[in-house]
């Protein structure tokens, strides 16, 4: 992980997934079982939460990738203003927003 302030934070405590599940093999008892299972639903939100981050980020991967397509073909062609799509597509770019924070 980095410091920047637009990377996306894990919501869980992963430590404590990992000692609630050593723990579970170790001692099996029911109360150790029942903690680890409590922790499924948290990690179910997690990998929700990063597909949709992965989505958004090939999403946004995507377009980008063809404005430079169509920036390069344009340039190729001959037109006054070949930067006009990677400008226009710029211009569309939202800066990022957790999930959390969009809904």
């Amino acid at each position: 992980m980095t410091n920047e302030p637009r990377t996306p934070r894990p919501t869980l405590d992963q430590e404590a997934v990992l000692i609630h599940l050593h723990a579970a093999r170790r001692h099996q008892t029911p109360a150790a079982l029942w903690t680890v299972a409590e922790d499924v639903p948290v990690l179910l939100a997690e990998i929700e939460r990063l597909a949709r981050l992965l989505s958004r980020t090939r999403w946004d991967f995507a377009n980008l990738l063809a404005a430079a397509h169509a920036t390069i073909a344009a340039d190729k062609d001959g037109e006054s203003d070949p930067l006009t799509y990677l400008r226009d597509e710029a211009d569309q770019h939202r800066a990022w927003v957790p999930p959390d924070d969009a809904e």
